[in-house]
């Protein structure tokens, strides 16, 4: 954790307590933390700020002089499609993407979903996944996630109106890689003399373990989602999801 954030419920004028025993852990255990000294904190869906250690009990840690008056870093303008992956890969995947800043994540099913990840315990942990990308990211708003059981119909019916300006889709076989994407991007750019855009695109679609089928492919591509590949070598879905998004954040 590179802070620690606390729902609103748990500040008062300029006091707070940390009460969710994991992070109780971490300041006592992890970052060895004493009565008088500062702790990195924020207000979940406020600002960050800084919070003096006033005492230490096994059920909680009461703060003093709270002073939240950091505004939270800016979301990426970013929207990801990810196809529902292996249970104990979603942890991470909804952490990393977290900490990177996306805006939207949108779990969805593919012809490579195994039914039996719809039903996994950890689809009811997201908010907890959700709270350690954030304190590992330094950011207090929580992504918007969403759950598409059907891929035809979300792909036929509501893609197009999550396209704020372009989108991709990750495959390995894509006749054009990422950096040709770009690049075409900005020269198109340059033609019309407008620099202000950007060349990255606002939606990205990711498929799980073994990737897209060709069927989803074409019917993602007849939404207007291009085709892209990041290089000759067949990632894991995490490698993939951390090697794309980081992109965004150059």
């Amino acid at each position: 954790m590179n802070c620690i954030l606390l729902p609103a419920a748990n500040f008062s004028n300029d006091t707070a307590q940390i009460i969710a025993l994991p992070q109780i852990t971490h300041v006592t255990d992890v970052l060895v933390a004493a009565v008088g000294e500062p702790l990195k904190i924020g207000q979940i869906g406020g600002h960050l700020g800084t919070a003096i250690i006033d005492d230490i009990k096994p059920d909680r840690i009461q703060l003093r002089e709270v002073t939240l008056r950091m505004p939270p870093p800016p979301k990426l303008d970013l929207t990801v499609v990810l196809a529902l992956p292996r249970p104990k890969v979603l942890r991470r995947l909804i952490m990393d993407m977290t900490a990177l800043g996306v805006r939207d994540i949108i779990l969805i099913n593919s012809y490579r979903t195994q039914k039996s990840y719809w039903q996994s315990p950890m689809l009811a942990r997201l908010d907890e996944f959700v709270l350690e990308g954030l304190q590992q990211g330094v950011d207090t708003i929580m992504p918007r996630i969403s759950l598409q059981k059907r891929f035809k119909p979300f792909v036929e019916d509501e893609l197009a109106r999550l396209m704020t300006d372009r989108a991709i889709v990750a495959h390995p076989y894509g006749a054009q890689s990422l950096a040709q994407y770009l690049k075409k991007q900005y020269l198109k750019n340059q033609r019309l003399q407008n620099q202000s855009v950007s060349t990255l695109p606002s939606l990205v679609c990711i498929g799980a373990e073994g990737g897209w089928i060709d069927y989803e492919i074409e019917l993602l591509a007849s939404q207007g989602c291009e085709a892209v590949h990041i290089g000759p070598r067949i990632l894991r879905t995490e490698a993939a999801v951390n090697a794309l998004l980081g992109q965004w954040l150059l």
